[in-house]
């Protein structure tokens, strides 16, 4: 069934469960509230929604109170399952920022295995969303729709594995399976090199489908194969790989001319530039390369117990596959790290990215008249060395620019800096809120920062003429507190990284921040007047 993303996403941070389950998956009106008592408390349920006697509850927590520990969380669901054995709960904080949403996978003569998908009002719920697209239903199913389907549907939705080791465990069984499967390579080197490619484009369709972008339909390749196989028969084993999959590739994402005949095959796909769906190399190669329907059954059935999703910021906990997984995965099972094929995480990537790019745009527009006036910067002068930046005023302000990209950068440069660095300087990544005020260090942390005769405040001491240095640093070497640090961050992490976040800010702004700033940061209004004092 169709869904409307957006209204989902809205009723998701709104906090709206009957609207979302009764307007928008089809599913029917509940009221009969649940009362359960738990270690002596008693608890009240509240009825969401209903379909065909699977009964989907939220269980708000108390006035200034949190959500439930996983402990307590499971022993509400085991005196849910006595008056409803099949069931979804959504356990809510009561400031309404975070929901967990809770299935139970029961199998015979297994034990339950609890699902939970933890879902915060700052995130944009992509992952969630394509959980609750399995359990829409529309009007046309309501006169064959069994609880044996509404339950298969769940299953199908909220049944998702974790990446873990094994996911990796058993994508290297898969790849060896897949393997077997490829015929009209005689050379074993480049069968494998195949099969990694086919997978690896395999994979990055499973994200693409899953946001409805090829043809509106989550499960494309699998309805195309099912398509295939309908028209011309079970007997022609290899129609899916060499009638409709090398197309796709080399035809559909790969190209921009779609006649249409092309088009009534492949439906409405984007095209995808860079060369990765062109014909490869292995291709061009060997021109009689087979691949029977069975192969993609498996590695289908492989994939569909996983969420597929492209992660979107503000806030990363959605538990899923993302595209960053493929960079970790092909590090892994080829097994080239002695070769240099090393796997860089996205914090990593994108603070590079960050720190290098907009400031060569900038440096390269400036040598250009006609990107200076777009920029709005008016001459091509620049401070010895290049700074990446236009002639400045009063504190770095721009002299010329107004209302231009340039000062976009300078009134807002916190949009181009990783969140993460901003971490207890403007933000709480932990709770995805904004800081009212800046975290100023302790003060036996801070004393470390710009001793005397040292002009980089995260130097490591080299030098018995250090040892006051030493002292002063002498904390620096412990975990930091949440309200400070990222995971696993010691003190002299935290201390780096806002050292970083100053040094990118004044890429941006063009302006020299004070040292005393790594410390104590400025609030945003005695910034602003900073910036703005003659």
């Amino acid at each position: 069934m169709p869904i409307d993303r957006k209204a989902i996403q809205d009723r998701l941070k709104k906090f709206d469960f009957s609207g979302l389950f009764t307007q928008e998956l089809g599913w029917d009106w509940h009221t009969t509230n649940l009362s359960i008592t738990v270690d002596a408390q008693p608890l009240s349920l509240k009825a969401v929604a209903h379909k065909r006697g699977m009964v989907a509850y939220q269980c708000p927590a108390p006035e200034g109170g949190r959500i439930p520990e996983y402990a307590l969380r499971r022993k509400i669901e085991q005196q849910v399952t006595k008056s409803a054995h099949e069931h979804l709960i959504i356990f809510t904080d009561s400031a309404q920022t975070t929901q967990i949403w809770q299935w139970v996978k029961r199998e015979p003569g297994k034990p339950a295995a609890c699902r939970e998908h933890a879902y915060h009002k700052n995130q944009s719920g992509e992952a969630l969303i394509q959980k609750l697209q399995t359990i829409a239903f529309s009007l046309d199913e309501e006169d064959s729709l069994t609880l044996g389907d509404v339950t298969s549907r769940t299953r199908k939705g909220f049944d998702v594995e974790h990446v873990t080791k094994r996911f990796y465990d058993q994508f290297k069984k898969e790849h060896a399976s897949f393997l077997k499967f490829v015929k009209g390579i005689d050379d074993a080197a480049d069968r494998q090199w195949y099969a990694s490619v086919m997978l690896n484009r395999l994979m990055f369709v499973y994200f693409i489908q899953r946001k409805g972008f090829l043809d509106g339909d989550p499960d494309y390749l699998r309805n195309r194969l099912k398509r295939c196989q309908q028209e011309m028969g079970r007997n022609k084993f290899y129609s899916f790989y060499r009638c409709f999959l090398l197309k796709l590739f080399h035809d559909g994402l790969g190209g921009k001319d779609r006649p249409k005949e092309l088009e009534d095959l492949l439906g409405r796909i984007p095209y995808l530039n860079g060369g990765f769906f062109e014909k490869h190399v292995i291709e061009q190669r060997w021109e009689r390369i087979q691949i029977p329907d069975r192969a993609f059954e498996r590695i289908f059935d492989y994939f569909d117990q996983y969420q597929w999703h492209l992660d979107e910021r503000p806030l990363r906990a959605d538990n899923e596959i993302n595209p960053d997984v493929l960079g970790f995965i092909f590090e892994k099972y080829i097994n080239q790290k002695q070769m240099g094929a090393y796997y860089t995480k996205e914090d990593i990537t994108g603070y590079m990215s960050r720190n290098t790019i907009i400031p060569f745009l900038f440096d390269a527009a400036r040598k250009d008249p006609k990107a200076r006036a777009f920029f709005g910067v008016a001459q091509a002068s620049s401070p010895a060395g290049g700074t990446g930046v236009p002639p400045v005023g009063t504190h770095g302000q721009d002299a010329h620019a107004t209302n231009t990209i340039w000062k976009l950068l300078q009134i807002d440069p916190d949009r181009y800096i990783y969140p993460a660095i901003q971490h207890g300087i403007k933000l709480n990544i932990h709770t995805g809120d904004k800081l009212d005020q800046p975290l100023p260090l302790p003060p036996d942390i801070a004393a470390g920062i710009n001793p005397p005769g040292l002009k980089d405040p995260v130097r490591e001491v080299k030098s018995l003429d250090d040892i006051p240095t030493i002292r002063l640093r002498r904390c620096w070497n412990k975990p930091a507190p949440p309200e400070y640090a990222l995971p696993t961050e010691i003190w002299r992490e935290v201390v780096a990284r806002r050292q970083r976040y100053w040094e990118l800010w004044s890429r941006l702004t063009g302006c020299q921040p004070k040292p005393e700033w790594v410390a104590t940061p400025p609030t945003e209004t005695e910034l602003k007047a900073w910036l703005s004092a003659p």
